[in-house]
């Protein structure tokens, strides 16, 4: 969805709820948050969306904010032809956000339902976390920030978040935010004031709301990169995915805890199921492409560094990786070439020389004299730790080892990896590293192979044998003497309710026992109506056009498309062949 650039915010929060909302139907493949907002406020034809984001639909429109007033404006579009098959405008106070958001996400689903199968869809989808509009105003802001996974976003998501909580400190979504941003800013350096900020942050939201998979994504947050509690966070990631299974930034989260204690096919299983519902996320595929890179897959690791760079060339983590990948593929003219090429790359300097110590046979014009200036004036602040891997290279291995213990009492990021980077190698053979490993990776400490495995259950009858023949009896008389079908804004809940039964039973009954989507058992009693009044002289005055919206189709798309694929040629040509 657009927006005013003023309240980009609004509209990001706004387009996620729906998102959100939207993967609580299930069997709907909804396309995570990062993938669609990659088309943002671009003109890109609905077909090449479709192709790149494998679907078949796609949701349009825009949010406008003014004062106490929002308008909204949302349409669905096949990605095939083009075809506009639902569009609405939405005004609205703001005061009814929240159910204007349940209101579109309802819409959506039964559109979606009517034009391509059964799906249970709730009574409702979206439920008002918060009475308080500028509390929830607030909770968006620091939202905004908080995505924008820096650490200037992070420090206004966190006053964001603690304003939102001043306003309505009943109001749990502005906990869970600030649990994952004091979480995160406290996993690099093991800052204990901030982890418990984290924990206590926790606690209240817990308190509020206990079957928030957001929350279970910062609590495992919380105990995976602040704590290294590899069972706790493999717990609460799942518990995560478990009340919604759609969540990328948990799954990924999970896929890093397999990484880091070395469960690589389990981690690359995952980053492959990712990638179906967010396939244009240049961090699942900087994730993808570290599990290949500690697993010492070089060409694969680039394969994925290079999807991530297409997405975004300034991603500074795959930017790094794909340095330390030439490094070990021994190939320093591409390494050289790249270094020169890229001003975001990370010690272009260190990696040079790191790559001579790594590569001692090789003739290379690299000065090494440096090293050690290198090493002590290093300040950190980087993805990976080149000084440690400068120290080991140099095979200053005692104080390699000095520094990689330091690492990991202070828990500092990518280290937790610590067990199977290959530029660490060298220290294997030393009992200092094998009781590092111990301390952090013994049996006891890592999870279990507990996740549960998705079985597609077969659909259960949703009405027995009588109540079918019942509702099929009214179609008869409601469609050939009745003609509901004449009516060219009938929905699938309008239909159930003439026939008193729920939506669902009747997406059911449709798809499962008279084999039809909604829009395909309506149609065909239309175009049979059209066909019967289009071959009737009287009716030689009136245009196929006219004769078709007379039999309730409201669109001449809708209807040219539906006759050829039904009849196998255009309306015009059928007629022609029936007359005499």
């Amino acid at each position: 969805m657009s927006t005013d650039g003023e309240n980009e915010y609004f509209c990001d929060g706004i387009t996620e709820e729906i998102i959100n909302a939207l993967t609580t139907v299930k069997g709907l493949k909804v396309i995570a948050r990062t993938s669609s907002f990659a088309f943002k406020n671009k003109n890109i034809d609905v077909r090449t969306i479709g192709d790149k984001l494998g679907v078949s639909t796609v949701l349009e429109g825009s949010v406008r904010k003014a004062n106490n007033k929002v308008r909204i404006t949302a349409q669905l579009i096949n990605t095939l032809d083009g075809t506009h098959f639902w569009s609405k405008n939405f005004d609205r106070d703001l005061e009814d956000i929240f159910a204007l958001q349940d209101e579109i996400s309802l819409n959506i689903a039964d559109r979606i339902r009517e034009n391509f199968g059964h799906l249970n869809i709730q009574e409702h989808l979206i439920e008002a976390p918060t009475q308080n509009i500028e509390a929830y105003n607030l909770y968006l802001k620091g939202r905004y920030h908080h995505l924008m996974w820096d650490g200037p976003g992070i420090a206004n998501a966190i006053e964001l978040y603690e304003q939102s909580i001043a306003i309505d400190p009943s109001f749990a979504m502005p906990y869970f935010g600030l649990a994952y941003c004091y979480a995160m800013a406290g996993s690099w350096g093991n800052n204990r004031d901030l982890l418990q900020s984290s924990e206590e942050n926790l606690t209240k939201g817990f308190n509020l709301d206990k079957q928030s998979y957001v929350g279970y994504f910062s609590k495992a947050t919380l105990s995976f990169w602040g704590q290294w509690d590899f069972i706790r966070g493999h717990k609460f990631f799942l518990k995560a995915l478990e009340l919604n299974p759609s969540y990328t930034e948990a799954e990924e989260g999970l896929c890093e805890l397999y990484t880091a204690v070395g469960y690589f096919e389990k981690a690359l299983w995952h980053t492959d199921n990712i990638l179906k519902i967010n396939p244009l996320s240049p961090n699942h595929y900087f994730t993808k492409a570290n599990i290949h890179y500690l697993n010492e897959d070089y060409p694969k690791a680039l394969e994925c560094i290079e999807a991530s760079l297409s997405i975004n060339p300034d991603f500074t983590h795959p930017i790094a990786l794909k340095q330390l990948c030439l490094i070990l593929m021994k190939d320093y003219e591409k390494l050289n070439d790249f270094l020169v090429q890229t001003p975001l790359a990370e010690r272009p300097e260190e990696c040079r020389v790191l790559y001579k110590l790594v590569n001692p046979k090789e003739k290379i014009d690299v000065d090494i004299s440096k090293v050690s200036f290198m090493i002590k004036e290093d300040s950190g602040g980087t993805l990976f730790p080149w000084q440690l891997f400068l120290l080991v290279h140099l095979d200053k291995h005692e104080m390699a080892l000095d520094f990689l213990e330091e690492d990991i009492r202070m828990r500092t990021g990518q280290i937790i990896n610590f067990m199977n980077i290959p530029l660490l190698k060298p220290l294997h053979q030393y009992q200092r590293f094998q009781d590092l490993l111990q301390s952090a990776f013994r049996a006891e400490l890592l999870p279990t192979d507990s996740e549960k495995q998705i079985r597609t259950e077969p659909l259960k009858a949703l009405m027995s044998a009588v109540e079918i023949d019942t509702v099929l009896e009214i179609f008869e008389k409601g469609m050939t003497v009745e003609k509901w079908f004449q009516n060219p804004s009938l929905t699938l809940r309008e239909l159930a309710e003439k026939v008193n039964i729920s939506s669902n039973k009747l997406s059911w009954l449709l798809n499962e026992q008279i084999g039809q989507n909604f829009n395909e058992y309506i149609n065909s009693f239309r175009l049979e109506n059209f066909k019967k009044i289009a071959l009737d002289p009287a009716n030689n005055h009136l245009t196929l056009l006219a004769l078709a919206y007379e039999s309730g189709f409201n669109s001449k798309s809708v209807f040219s498309a539906f006759f050829k694929k039904t009849e196998g040629m255009t309306p015009k040509a059928w007629l022609k062949s029936h007359q005499i």
